[in-house]
């Protein structure tokens, strides 16, 4: 990777706490090179408490472009945005941040980059019973591109019961397909998704009842360290089609490269 670094160098950041685990530095950089930018994706762990600070401060920094967003600030960013796309509003969270006129604006990417993952490995989704783990930020995305996408029904788990009740009654205003509230039951679905941190860095723990897996249901995960999460080693060696969270990444890694430099400011190629 040719990266430059000087004064002209355009900066982007990957927000989130922890930040160890993510992928979209060194990703993104490389995608933003090979472009033929002078720019740079950093790391920046922040907490919760000081995140609102943080995305204010960054907007006062001429020469940063945009902010990735990952857990567990998604939803919060919504609030920081000076405007949303309509899909980000309708889901409440935001992934990806750019310049614009009125200032930041936000839009949400994990569903669009999960279902293109998923179809790319011939999982059917049309007309197809799934089941989702998490109702947070990237929860809702996925869940709300799986009934775009056609599927039939739409079981939603989540620890907090509330929450999933919530997202149920907001996926239903669609109309798109059947949504319900379910266990961690994964018998009798097609297709099953993880849209939770369990199974990231080294967590042994999966969100499904895993001795319910059978060899003709397609697997999902976004969790993207270890690639192998327990939950897709287990569905693999089953024989299962697995989409992991790392080829989830790539599909999102492109989407947001290409809203962020939508709205370019500046000349991001020159030299100092």
């Amino acid at each position: 990777m040719n990266i430059q670094l000087n004064g002209s160098t355009r900066l982007y950041f990957v927000v989130g706490h922890p930040i160890k685990q993510v992928k979209s530095p060194e990703g993104v950089t490389q995608e933003l090179v090979n472009k033929g930018l002078n720019a740079i994706v950093s790391p920046a762990d922040v907490t919760p408490e000081n995140f609102t600070g943080f995305i204010a401060h960054s907007k006062n920094m001429l020469n940063t472009d945009g902010l990735i967003v990952t857990v567990p600030h998604k939803i919060s960013a919504l609030q920081s945005c000076d405007k949303v796309t309509e899909r980000a509003q309708f889901i409440g969270a935001v992934n990806t941040i750019r310049r614009c006129a009125e200032g930041w604006e936000g839009d949400m990417l994990d569903g669009t980059g999960m279902v293109q993952a998923i179809l790319e490995k011939n999982i059917l989704l049309k007309d197809k019973r799934v089941i989702l783990a998490g109702a947070g930020g990237a929860g809702k995305a996925i869940a709300f591109e799986l009934l775009l996408a056609g599927v039939a029904e739409l079981a939603i788990f989540d620890v907090d019961a509330s929450r999933q009740q919530q997202l149920v009654e907001q996926l239903s205003q669609l109309q798109k397909g059947k949504v319900i509230a379910h266990d961690n039951n994964p018998h009798g679905f097609d297709v099953i998704v993880n849209a939770t941190p369990m199974g990231m860095n080294g967590d042994p723990s999966s969100s499904f009842q895993l001795d319910e897996l059978t060899v003709h249901m397609a697997v999902a995960d976004v969790v993207t360290s270890p690639a192998e999460t327990p939950f897709v080693k287990h569905a693999t060696q089953l024989g299962c089609v697995a989409v992991k969270g790392t080829d989830m990444f790539i599909k999102v890694r492109d989407l947001m490269v290409n809203f962020l430099l939508e709205n370019q400011v500046g000349d991001k190629n020159d030299a100092a």
